[in-house]
């Protein structure tokens, strides 16, 4: 995981960016590296612990939908129709999912779980909320790796639109960050907003066509779903992108791409707002 974020700092002679940007990006990318090796520090698998928690929800989801409730899924271009072509499907649907989730839940506590940082005054506070969200983001890639050497092993093939993938990245990371820094904001005045957040997670998660295709949805309701649910069109772009070959949700990418540029932009404005009143808090 190292390696993964000092490959970002390669960026540096190349972006027409200032100084003191460059500074923050160091700083954060500091924290995102500390952050990951906390993590799993001693602990004998070390890294290999965030594949093996994806691989074990993916193996869980399969049986219990596949399996016990018999969730049918449509036959995907190049791939045979069985159990572990339902396993790769689910688990493409998972995997932003799981970044969303735990960026989420963990940058809610990301200022309150720093006094310290937060009350030394030239502390940029802006990269706390940031942190998690990206260092649960470096995790799921190795799902993501995973993923796609299952999907070339089966279907003999690697999609080109595999080059797509960081434009989905990014409204993946703007939708977390955005939400992040409403939650860490507003958990430093409300301590329920964690225990509240994962409440509306557990909703959200049913109410997104992860472990159930979207052809199970009313067609009446369908397209709601997708307009008004960023996640849901993330997880079928990540589909499309990786096991179809094909972008079949364009519009509704579109759109989760506006969505998750409005929420960062409210979500870091609160969280500017909010700011000053941090240090008298804690």
């Amino acid at each position: 995981m190292r390696g993964v974020v000092r490959k970002l700092g390669r960026w540096r002679g190349i972006l027409p960016i200032n100084g003191q940007l460059w500074v923050n990006f160091d700083l954060l990318r500091t924290l995102v590296r500390r952050d990951l090796e906390a993590r799993y520090k001693g602990s004998v698998l070390g890294n290999l612990w965030p594949l093996l928690n994806q691989l074990s929800q993916l193996f869980i989801y399969t049986y219990v939908f596949s399996t016990v409730l018999k969730v049918k899924l449509t036959t995907l271009k190049g791939l045979p129709a069985n159990d572990f072509t339902f396993g790769l499907w689910l688990f493409a649907g998972l995997l932003p999912w799981i970044a969303f989730t735990g960026g989420l839940m963990q940058s809610a506590n990301s200022v309150l779980g720093q006094p310290n940082l937060v009350k030394k005054v030239v502390f940029p506070l802006a990269l706390l909320p940031l942190v998690p969200v990206l260092s649960t983001f470096i995790e799921s890639s190795f799902g993501l790796m995973a993923l796609i050497f299952f999907v070339a092993v089966t279907s003999h093939t690697l999609h080109t639109t595999l080059a797509l993938l960081p434009l989905v990245w990014l409204t993946q990371l703007l939708l977390t960050a955005g939400l992040g820094y409403l939650a860490a904001g507003l958990t430093v005045f409300l301590r329920d907003i964690p225990q509240t957040l994962g409440l509306i997670l557990n909703i959200w998660f049913y109410a997104t066509p992860l472990v159930y295709p979207a052809t199970a949805i009313p067609e009446e309701w369908r397209n709601l779903v997708f307009w008004l649910n960023p996640i849901a069109a993330i997880a079928e772009v990540y589909r499309d992108i990786v096991l179809v070959g094909e972008v079949k949700h364009w519009g509704e990418w579109g759109v989760a791409c506006m969505v998750a540029t409005i929420i960062f932009c409210c979500g870091f404005t609160v969280y500017k707002r909010l700011r000053p009143a941090f240090a008298d808090v804690l």
